[in-house]
């Protein structure tokens, strides 16, 4: 499976809605997209995660990645939708703490 994502506004935060499996093959498709929404000035983000339906530990790297990207620059980046799978692999590495967006 591959990973789909889409922009969206939240809040006064970017948003990135991903959908299928975040993996080593398709990480770069995310970092991307956050260096992309950093280049536009952009450096409050939120992954909708929702749609994931996998999680590897080079999508956690990218996570955390993303969020060091984003405070550097004042910011951050959270998670927000995750659930089964995806939820346990976040709770298990303490990301869940960490990254978890508040309303």
């Amino acid at each position: 499976m591959t990973l789909a994502i889409t922009r969206g506004e939240s809040d006064g935060a970017a948003v990135l809605r991903l959908s299928g499996e975040l993996d080593m093959a398709t990480v770069p498709l995310l970092n991307s997209g956050v260096d992309e929404l950093l280049g536009d000035g952009r450096h409050r983000i939120l992954l909708d995660l929702a749609g994931l339906t996998f999680c590897d530990s080079a999508g956690m790297a990218s996570f955390v990645r993303g969020d060091n990207e984003c405070a550097v620059r004042g910011g951050w980046l959270r998670l927000t939708g995750f659930t089964g799978p995806v939820e346990r692999v976040l709770r298990v590495t303490g990301l869940v703490e960490v990254l978890t967006y508040e309303h």
